[in-house]
């Protein structure tokens, strides 16, 4: 069964939030989805592999983010015997909580914007590959 988002269309609405600063971006989608990938598997590493990041990359998103809030979001194991690790903080699985909250609020707000544009959008099963 097709959620309202999805409609018979098959286009989908997804509002894209971001907490910025100025040109830094404190909490966003990609950032969100690594949080979520730390907690599932408790390694900065092994979620930037998951994402497709480098593991540079993956580390300053998480600097930043441990930056821009008061207390940090992911909390860094020491490597030991077994390697380290990592995992969310308190204040981390709050902070996604919180995020996806704002992301069903926002879709919530706009479902009737959204019912009107999908009426002017093409099925996409009547465009004919060329």
């Amino acid at each position: 069964m097709k959620t309202s988002n999805e409609k018979e269309s098959g286009f989908q609405c997804k509002p894209r939030i971001r907490i910025v600063m100025g040109k830094t971006v404190a909490l966003g989608p990609g950032k969100v989805d690594l949080l979520e990938a730390v907690d599932r598997v408790g390694s900065i590493s092994q979620a930037a592999r998951l994402m497709k990041l480098s593991y540079r990359r993956a580390w300053d998103m998480v600097h930043m983010m441990n930056q821009n809030f008061r207390t940090p979001l992911v909390a860094r194991v020491a490597g030991g015997k077994g390697g380290g690790g990592a995992h969310l903080t308190e204040e981390g699985r709050s902070a996604v909580c919180l995020y996806r909250k704002m992301e069903q609020d926002a879709l919530v707000a706009i479902e009737d914007e959204w019912n009107d544009l999908q009426r002017l959008l093409k099925d996409p099963d009547s465009q004919q590959c060329d």
